[in-house]
């Protein structure tokens, strides 16, 4: 049977707010009331439940998390469902409950169905409007961004160091000895693509190596579908250039430029190279598989709970921005070439 505070009270002849006390060990109790409550707690293996445990320490133990995206798929989305999913199993393990939503306009429907479930934090996934960020300090909630930013002080922020990656992945197709390298560059208003080119383009402009205008395909979105079209209207002059490899902002973009080239029987990568970014699980699966830059897509999550988790619990964090290091995974779509 499951008891309540109020039965807990009747039994030991004290009011809710004692027996409340009592288990929050706040406030003063005699030790004689005390002990009469704990007693009857013991009896009845009294647990509290999630509304009870809220009424006593003030908290739902509900965390919100809100991923701001303009196109489906979200939750199963490669990358941003391995966050979610890593914060789910992180939450789970400290007994919190998640509510999740997305929002493709930006507006402030999504906040303040978060907010009306009085969750105690929100996780706050990719790019915002500064008009939401604005509303929710508004309540003195406390929240922190995934995979986004914003220039109000002291939030924090968990990112991918995107600019690194584009270096690493400039380095690694110039030191295969690639110089005309055609980019399929993903939404420029989202901060990760943004830094994934500008960090591409210092490396190879760093190196003497120019990188024309005309070299960039800019991408309205990130998905499969815009790599492929992407490739198919671009397709006469691309082959003019005689690129000898590619690489994508993200690897959606790359994959959908493979399909496009391998329909059009371009061998990859013995006549182009393909480089994409994130390391999504179906990058591995692609044939030939792709090689990216790794975005530890987990940790961010793993990362991302727990730093909720201690600004709710108003514990000192000492970094504001907590940097993930992106790593090189080299598979079949590149290999060595002989371009002399």
């Amino acid at each position: 049977m499951n008891y309540t505070i109020k039965e807990i009270a009747h039994r030991a002849g004290v009011s809710k707010s004692t027996v409340s006390r009592v288990i929050s060990g706040k406030g003063y109790i005699s030790m004689d009331v005390r002990n009469r409550v704990l007693q009857i707690i013991q009896e009845l293996q009294y647990k509290p439940n999630a509304v009870a445990r809220a009424m006593v320490s003030q908290r739902t133990y509900n965390i919100g998390v809100l991923i701001y995206r303009r196109h489906y798929p979200i939750a199963a989305h490669p990358f941003y469902g391995k966050i979610l999913d890593a914060i789910l199993t992180s939450a789970a393990s400290l007994n919190y409950s998640i509510f999740v939503t997305a929002d493709h306009e930006m507006s402030l429907r999504s906040a303040d169905y978060m907010l009306e479930k009085r969750v105690d934090g929100l996780i706050l996934i990719s790019r915002l409007q500064q008009n939401v960020i604005d509303h929710i300090n508004n309540f003195g909630v406390p929240y922190l961004m995934v995979n986004g930013s914003t220039h109000v002080d002291g939030v924090i922020h968990i990112v991918n160091q995107d600019d690194v990656g584009g270096q690493k992945a400039a380095a690694y197709l110039t030191g295969l000895g690639h110089r005309h390298i055609l980019v399929l560059a993903g939404p420029q208003t989202h901060r990760s693509h943004h830094l994934r080119l500008k960090g591409f383009r210092h490396y190879m402009e760093a190196n003497d190596i120019p990188v024309p205008s005309t070299s960039i395909l800019y991408a309205e979105t990130s998905m499969f579908e815009e790599g492929y079209n992407l490739m198919g209207q671009h397709w006469e002059n691309i082959r003019k250039s005689e690129y000898t490899a590619i690489f994508a902002t993200n690897d959606m973009l790359a994959l959908g430029a493979m399909k496009f080239l391998l329909e059009h029987n371009v061998r990859i990568p013995e006549q182009v190279a393909v480089m994409g970014f994130d390391d999504v699980d179906f990058a591995a699966m692609f044939s030939p598989s792709l090689t990216t830059i790794r975005v530890n897509m987990e940790e961010m999550g793993v990362q991302a709970f727990m730093m909720l988790d201690r600004l709710i619990r108003k514990e000192a964090i000492a970094a504001n921005t907590i940097e993930l290091e992106p790593k090189l995974i080299i598979r079949q779509s590149t290999e060595a070439r002989n371009f002399s």
